[in-house]
């Protein structure tokens, strides 16, 4: 222990704790790539109250990977940090979903504006200023003048938000041609044959989750975090919420895949499965289902990126039908 706490600097790598912050842990070798370290947010012998410094902090990691070191592989699990390139892939959509964000928010508030005269209606951009003109409060007034200036300036940044998203969708796509040889963009291209999913869809899936290799389907929808939570306590053996644990970006698409899924491939064996498990049920049920039918669409998604297998009854967009 003396000697792993007096050696000298070496090049650092992220540590994550589970549930709190990365922090920074030396490591001796890289061996030309990165490593993570994943210790949980508490150690077995820690109480609520106890003393805290950052040699302590540091102490007990040393002991948890002296323990891995000597064959224990409970203690803590080693995963692959992301690679810088394969981060900085992830920045297009990320960036994208940000304006979108933005523009709905621009949105809501015109029509908040509106709302407050009495207005239901929302003008449309391609003929603002007459429809501002032709609007009407709810006493018959025309559209105050401050109230107008300060519309026509949300107007103006939901336009530039407009522009904005429409310039990230080019590089994303002109980005996906060059790069259509490499394995990624691949299985991006792969996922877009399929009908019902779009180039947002396929990128976040590919970049933020089926880039990576997993062992099995149990590790695949623990990274997303749409696996149930086991309870088992005498004679109750039951499953209990997911454990929101993973990627909560891909999480939230993935659910709102399974919701298009249902519009866009009703014949697939997924939507019939959901069909005669959900029947005419509404609300807390369905949305249960939802979530089961979102994990078992990752699994057959994963399964025809990695082997070429297309999911049961799913049918190819036209304009791949096109192509082929």
């Amino acid at each position: 222990m003396h000697e792993l706490l007096t050696q000298p600097k070496t090049p650092e790598i992220p540590r994550q704790v589970a549930g709190i912050k990365s922090e920074w842990w030396p490591a001796s070798n890289r061996n030309g790539g990165r490593h993570q370290i994943g210790i949980p947010g508490r150690l077995p012998s820690e109480s609520p109250r106890r003393a805290k410094t950052d040699r302590l902090d540091a102490e007990g990691m040393l002991r948890v990977l002296a323990a891995w070191l000597a064959g224990d592989r409970q203690v803590c699990s080693m995963v692959r940090v992301p690679t810088p390139e394969e981060e900085d892939a992830k920045r297009p959509h990320r960036e994208r979903e940000l304006l979108v964000q933005e523009r709905q928010r621009i949105e809501n508030r015109i029509e908040a504006l509106l709302f407050t005269q009495g207005i239901r209606k929302r003008p449309s951009l391609r003929s603002w200023v007459r429809d501002l003109d032709e609007l009407r409060t709810g006493d018959g007034r025309a559209i105050p003048p401050l109230m107008r200036a300060e519309l026509d300036r949300f107007r103006r940044r939901l336009v530039m938000v407009l522009e904005l998203i429409r310039e990230v969708e080019a590089e994303q796509a002109s980005a996906l041609a060059a790069a259509a040889d490499n394995e990624t963009a691949q299985k991006i291209i792969a996922l877009q044959r399929i009908r019902g999913i779009g180039e947002n869809f396929s990128a976040v899936l590919v970049r933020e989750v089926l880039y990576r290799s997993f062992a099995n389907r149990r590790q695949l929808a623990s990274y997303v975090g749409i696996t149930p939570m086991p309870y088992q306590s005498g004679g109750m053996d039951r499953d209990r919420s997911i454990s929101r644990a993973g990627n909560p970006r891909a999480r939230t698409t993935l659910i709102q895949l399974a919701w298009l899924w249902l519009r866009f491939q009703p014949g697939s064996t997924l939507a019939t499965w959901f069909r005669e498990r959900v029947g005419a049920l509404k609300g807390r049920t369905r949305r249960i289902a939802i979530v089961a039918m979102a994990r078992k669409l990752l699994i057959a998604l994963w399964r025809y990126v990695e082997t070429g297998l297309l999911p049961e009854g799913v049918e190819i967009s036209q304009e791949a039908n096109a192509m082929a």
